[in-house]
Order: C-alpha cells, then structure tokens, then sequence
C-alpha cells in the first residue's frame, strides 16, 4: 500500500474510514431459508442462502457451537495454573488454560466454577469476568466466555470422561516467553493471558 503523500490525501483517507465506521450496519446479511446437515453430540452443521448487503446472494455453512469458558487461574505467588492435552482434529498436544464447554443454556459463570475443579482440582473464592471472544466467526458460532480466578484452594480434579489432562504452574513471565516463542499457540489461552495481565 503507497503512503500518504499530503494533507489532502490523509482527510480524504480520513473521510472514507468515518464513512465506514457509520455504514457498519449496512454489511449485515439476511437469511432467506436454512438447513441443518449435520446434527451431533457437540456440534450442529447448517447452510444458509443468505442475501448479501449489495444484493446479491450466497450461501453459507454455519457450525453451530453452544459455546463455552476459559478460565485463568492466578496462584497466591502470582503463577498461571495451565493444562496440557492432546487435541485430536490437529494431531498434537497443546498448552492451554483450562477450558470447558457449555451445556446448552447454562451459566456460563457456574460452568466456570465446574470446569476449573473439573480439569485442575482447584476453587477460586474470588472471579472477575474478562470479557468473550469468538474463536472462529468466519464459519462457526462458538463464543468463549473468560474468568480470571483468584484465592485458589487446591481440591480434588475431576475430568471428564475420555479426558485425560496434566496440569502445571508457570510464572506470568514464562506464559509470556512461551506464547512469544509459539510454545502456547493455543487462541483462548494467548486471549485469556493477555486481558488477566492487563
């Protein structure tokens, strides 16, 4: 992309980008009709014909999640409590905070509480909700809901079934290096870091 070369080219510049930032709800697509494919235990697969914003129209394939939470667990001595777990639909082991999914219509905030003894043996008697991302919008619905969890006590874990899980403490500082160095590559896990430390 060529620079800006003067004033007027940076208003102009300017202008469009307003411009955008007012039409955003132009780009909005409607549904004509929708189908389900795919029903599953976890997941559900649908395509939708869609009219796009200037008209014409398309289709598109939507993997319908009911979501889920991260959670970060920061220790008493400042350290991230992570799990380590092979992940089949990529073939590897990965780093990650702990994680669960959400039955459909449950509190995401219970789920937390649930996931974190579940995969790590702890409880927090102390919460603060870090916002939601969505993991993949371009195709599926799936929104993560994140807690940073405090004043831990060291329980009981409790996977779930045909879950195998090992967890481990790190220091900030090396969460940080390892997600610099692509050791943790792992999306909810460099989100979930990020907005605790802020």
């Amino acid at each position: 992309m060529s620079m800006l070369k003067n004033l007027s080219d940076y208003n102009t510049f300017s202008k469009v980008i307003k411009k955008i930032g007012t039409d955003m709800s132009n780009l909005q697509e409607k549904t004509v009709s929708s189908k389900t494919t795919y029903q599953g235990a976890v997941i559900n697969v649908r395509r939708d014909d869609v009219v796009l914003s200037d008209g014409h129209e398309c289709f598109r394939e939507v993997v319908e999640h009911p979501g889920g939470v991260v959670i970060v667990p920061i220790t008493h001595d400042n350290k991230i409590i992570l799990v380590k777990q092979w992940r089949y639909p990529i073939g590897q082991e990965l780093i990650e905070l702990p994680a669960g999914k959400l039955e459909r219509g449950e509190n995401p905030f219970l789920a937390a509480k649930r996931e974190l003894q579940e995969e790590t043996g702890y409880i927090a008697e102390c919460w603060d909700s870090l916002g939601h991302i969505f993991t993949a919008p371009g195709f599926c619905d799936e929104k993560l809901y994140i807690y940073k969890a405090t004043c831990l006590t060291l329980k009981q874990p409790n996977p779930d079934e045909g879950e195998i899980i090992h967890s481990f403490e790190i220091t900030i500082e090396q969460a940080l290096d390892m997600i610099k160095s692509g050791k943790i590559n792992d999306a909810k896990t460099i989100a979930g870091i990020n907005l605790a430390i802020q």
